[in-house]
């Protein structure tokens, strides 16, 4: 289904008629019509609620492709967000922790969002504090590359946090 009116699907008695190569004016539907035939494209309703409505002269089948066209570069233009998972143990040592720090940078710098969180298995769910202070830690070290969008927060038997890209203003 059209979103306009178009040629004979127009109802209105008068319509004021704009356009390019066009007189501006308000035309009897029929004089309208045989000018669009005349330069041989279609009479659209543009504004159906102005008094008379408005209507433009212009080959219709372009003017959706022109307008699908702009549609799908907006769309390409749109960033997508991606969000990568880091997980970590409330023991985790040292060296894994270095180890998925550098990783979490490297997603950071790639422009994605890091969720960052510890898994609690079993008993280790009394090692709350620790788990905070491992991921506060992260935050902390990882303050270049992002900033903290979410703090710490326990759901349920892991505590997420999320990091955002910091982006760089040129």
């Amino acid at each position: 289904m059209n979103p306009h009116k178009i040629n004979d699907k127009i109802t209105a008695p008068k319509v004021r008629l704009v356009g390019d190569n066009v007189e501006m004016g308000v035309y009897s539907i029929k004089e309208a019509l045989s000018k669009a035939e005349e330069i041989g494209t279609d009479l659209v309703e543009i504004s159906p609620t102005a008094d008379p409505p408005v209507c433009k002269i212009m080959d219709y089948k372009k003017f959706l492709y022109e307008q699908k066209k702009r549609e799908k570069a907006m769309k390409a233009k749109a960033t997508k967000v991606v969000v990568k998972e880091i997980r970590f143990g409330p023991n985790t040592d040292d060296h894994d922790y270095d180890f998925k720090k550098k990783h979490a940078e490297k997603f950071l710098k790639e422009g994605a969002k890091l969720k960052a969180f510890v898994f609690f298995k079993g008993r280790s769910i009394v090692y709350k504090e620790k788990g905070e202070i491992l991921l506060l830690r992260l935050a902390q070290d990882l303050e270049d590359f992002g900033k903290v969008e979410q703090m710490p927060k326990l759901e349920g038997k892991r505590m997420t946090m999320f990091i955002a890209p910091k982006t760089n203003k040129k």
